[in-house]
């Protein structure tokens, strides 16, 4: 090669040179600068993704006491039967409990000499005779029979005995005021110890309600009827 031509090729193999070494570093630059969809990495994971918890659930406390946010997969998982056992005795011996104090409400009119007795048991019929109704329709819509057999309602707690509702229904004035008065407060006193026992072990929800309505109403109608005895 004459001096000439080597200076021709000089230039030309080391622009070939720099044309080679730059590919290699383009060829191992990093990727970084590429959109994150264009660069290589792991196959993506077949596992679907986990999906979040239940979104809270704000459950209703007992009558009295205020609600509370639960996790709603714990609230779902773990919701209460709708009613149980004591829910459904409750209901079958509130429905003769409450048929005996209209049955008493009911001679008032005829007999009672004071006015603010007769007004007692006017009430007691109007809040007790629909109670009922309603007591019996809730075991309708659940298919459970009214009934219970073998039982002897006579021991439930405020139920008169045979003999007691006898001497009321042949008093009159203010001997049938008084013994009224007597009778019936013992008997709302046993309904509010039974409607307060639903309240600690019921789980249906409308009993829970009937019953704390049942306590505080007939707890009421307790300190009427008592103040009558001392005037």
């Amino acid at each position: 090669m004459t001096a000439r031509q080597a200076r021709v090729w000089l230039p030309v193999t080391a622009l070939v040179a720099l044309l080679v070494l730059g590919g290699l570093a383009l060829t191992g630059r990093d990727d970084d600068t590429r959109p994150a969809a264009a660069r290589p990495g792991p196959a993506a994971s077949t596992t679907p993704a986990a999906t979040g918890s239940a979104p809270p659930v704000l459950v209703p406390g007992r009558p009295g006491e205020p609600a509370a946010t639960h996790d709603g997969a714990r609230v779902r998982n773990a919701a209460p039967p709708r009613f149980n056992g004591l829910d459904v005795w409750y209901v079958r011996m509130m429905i003769p409990h409450h048929q005996q104090a209209l049955e008493m409400a009911t001679l008032a009119p005829d007999r009672a000499a004071d006015p603010r007795v007769r007004a007692v048991a006017d009430r007691i019929r109007a809040a007790q005779g629909p109670e009922v109704g309603l007591l019996r329709a809730w075991l309708s819509t659940r298919d459970l029979p009214a009934e219970v057999t073998g039982h002897d309602h006579a021991t439930m707690r405020g139920m008169q005995s045979a003999e007691a509702m006898r001497q009321l229904a042949a008093a009159r004035g203010a001997a049938f005021d008084s013994l009224f008065v007597r009778m019936m407060t013992a008997h709302h006193q046993g309904a509010v110890v039974m409607s307060t026992d639903l309240l600690k072990v019921g789980a249906d929800q409308a009993m829970q309600e009937f019953a704390n309505a049942v306590a505080v109403e007939q707890s009421a109608e307790i300190v009427r009827m008592r103040a009558l005895l001392t005037r």
